[in-house]
């Protein structure tokens, strides 16, 4: 079973970041954004590749929710940044391909 992919508001996404032991991808993404889309088109396959324990995948609209973006210097989406036990880890400011991703998630895992 792959892992689902949670949707973030300003009023849940704390909560949702400060799973202990517990990788946390949040994925800023946006409507009408070309490399949005072909990261949506890889998640269903990068979802059953990458550790099933021990990450949790956030979407936040970053259009819909700017404060969110603004908090963690979004300029660009897609974007990711990575959180463990309440604290960041770093990002990736853009969707470089299914192979880079997939390593760089399953490396913090």
């Amino acid at each position: 079973m792959a892992i689902s992919v949670e949707s973030a508001t300003p009023d849940s996404f704390d909560k949702l970041i400060a799973t202990q032991d517990v990788l946390v991808v949040v994925y800023f993404w946006g409507p009408d954004c070309p490399n949005c889309e072909i990261f949506a088109r890889d998640l269903p396959e990068l979802l059953e590749e990458i550790p099933q324990r021990g990450v949790r995948l956030v979407k936040v609209n970053a259009y819909e929710f700017p404060e969110l973006a603004r908090r963690f210097a979004i300029f660009g989406i897609p974007s990711f940044v990575l959180f463990k036990n309440g604290k960041k880890l770093g990002m990736m400011r853009q969707y470089n391909g299914r192979e880079y991703w997939k390593a760089v998630v399953t490396e913090q895992a």
